[in-house]
């Protein structure tokens, strides 16, 4: 009986758990920028136990921050956990990328949202990035369910993104976006 109990305590408790939300701090390889780039990932309540597909928000940081910078700053998973319970938003996941350069400030060389010698980090994010998580988790890959967001650096990528690639996004959110000059 005491077996029984126990057994039944850790499926309760597994379930539950699986009905949480969670943002989980990932890697992906990248033959375009020739080396690994981390990303954070927030999957919604539920996400571990259906099969449903969700929309996606593609969420850049600003200059001087790195995919942590939303979960960790931002207290992100906090207040998205808190505004899908009131029923303010649909369920969704929503993808972090880094976008940091080399070096101990992650500011030198090699950082940010375009293609610069060296760092062809617009085609890797359209050509790579978007491809693999909308193939490695389960979203509804189409422009109708595809959102973009970023603050400052991030917000400048998300206006840009926005307007090179049309057909990618139905909506974006640039956040105090930088608008001068080009990338």
């Amino acid at each position: 009986m005491k077996r029984l109990m126990l057994l039944v305590a850790a499926l309760v408790v597994a379930f539950a758990a699986s009905a949480q939300s969670r943002l989980i701090e990932c890697k992906m390889e990248s033959k375009l920028l020739g080396k690994e780039k981390e990303y954070s990932i927030y999957l919604p309540s539920g996400y571990d136990k259906s099969d449903r597909s969700y929309p996606v928000l593609y969420l850049l940081h600003g200059a001087n921050g790195t995919h942590t910078s939303w979960p960790t700053s931002g207290n992100a998973k906090r207040i998205i956990d808190a505004v899908m319970k009131e029923g303010r938003s649909l369920p969704m996941v929503i993808v972090m990328p880094d976008a940091s350069g080399e070096g101990e400030d992650h500011n030198g060389l090699n950082f940010g949202y375009f293609d610069q010698t060296n760092w062809p980090y617009e085609r890797f994010f359209i050509e790579e990035f978007i491809p693999y998580i909308e193939r490695t988790y389960r979203i509804k890959a189409d422009k109708r369910t595809r959102a973009i967001a970023g603050l400052s650096m991030g917000g400048y990528g998300t206006a840009f993104y926005a307007m090179r690639h049309p057909e990618l996004f139905s909506s974006a959110c640039p956040i105090s976006a930088r608008m001068s000059g080009t990338p």
